[in-house]
Order: C-alpha cells, then sequence, then structure tokens
C-alpha cells in the first residue's frame, strides 16, 4: 500500500465516513493503533486499543448517525510531520429520530506509513448525544456516576 500523508488518511477517513464504510475505515488504523476520546462520558469508552477494537466500536455508527456531508475541514500541520489537528463539520440525520445532525470536532491524527497510530478525538458528548436522540439516557447515566 503506497503512504499517504497524514492529511490523506484524514481526508480518506471522512470520505470513508460518508460513504458508511465502516469497515473499510477501520482499516486505516495500525495493527496496534490507538482511539483517544477525552471528552467521553456515560458508556462511550474513552480509549480503543487496537484496530479490531475500533472495528468493533464505528460498526454500529451507520445506524445511529447518517453523516451526509462534512462542509468544513481545516488541516493544522504540526511540528511533527506524521501528526496533524483537523477541525471539522459533520451534517446530516439522526437515525432514529430523523431530525438534523450537526457537530462540530477537533481531532489529533498521528500516523505512520500511511495508517493512523494515534487518533484523539475532542467532542462533546452533550452534543453528539443530543444529535444521536440518546440525550436523555446520557444524563441518566451521569446522574448514576454522580450518585456513587
Amino acid at each position: 500500500m503506497p503512504s499517504r500523508t497524514p492529511e490523506e488518511t484524514f481526508r480518506r477517513l471522512l470520505d470513508l465516513l460518508r460513504a458508511k464504510d465502516m469497515d473499510t475505515l477501520a482499516d486505516l488504523w495500525a495493527e496496534d493503533g490507538t482511539a483517544d476520546f477525552p471528552f467521553a462520558a456515560g458508556d462511550s469508552p474513552r480509549r480503543l486499543q487496537g484496530r479490531e477494537a475500533v472495528r468493533e466500536y464505528l460498526a454500529g455508527y451507520p445506524d445511529l448517525v447518517d453523516v451526509r456531508e462534512i462542509p468544513a475541514v481545516t488541516v493544522l500541520r504540526t511540528d511533527d510531520p506524521d501528526t496533524v489537528v483537523v477541525e471539522f463539520t459533520a451534517t446530516g440525520r439522526t437515525v432514529a429520530t430523523g431530525e438534523p445532525y450537526r457537530l462540530d470536532y477537533i481531532t489529533v491524527v498521528t500516523t505512520h506509513e500511511g495508517l493512523i497510530t494515534h487518533y484523539r478525538d475532542y467532542w462533546s458528548p452533550l452534543a453528539a448525544a443530543s444529535a444521536a436522540g440518546t440525550l436523555p439516557a446520557l444524563l441518566g447515566a451521569l446522574r448514576t456516576e454522580d450518585a456513587r
């Protein structure tokens, strides 16, 4: 496989997200690559270790959110040629409710030989749950955690 730049790898990820090809999207990860979600809440994982964990995590994504467009993408290069910071917006529909979906992300992506070795995704769990129609469940889970 020819090597891609981090930006090319990320843009491929966005293409596959829109195509709802989660299996091929997971193939963009190195076998031992990680995905971190520092702001994850409720039942959402904070860290995925390895390509197969990423694949399992992404498998049901198209059943929750129908991403139709990525209208804004800004790629910021870093001092490390293998790492980029990407700001992007995803829009579409929430599958469960049919309501419009819009979420802004900031993602730090590190690649090696065209594969993602580390993916750190900063997104709002409240905005994501609202967009996915699962906000009441998330708030209930957070209340349960606070009660412990």
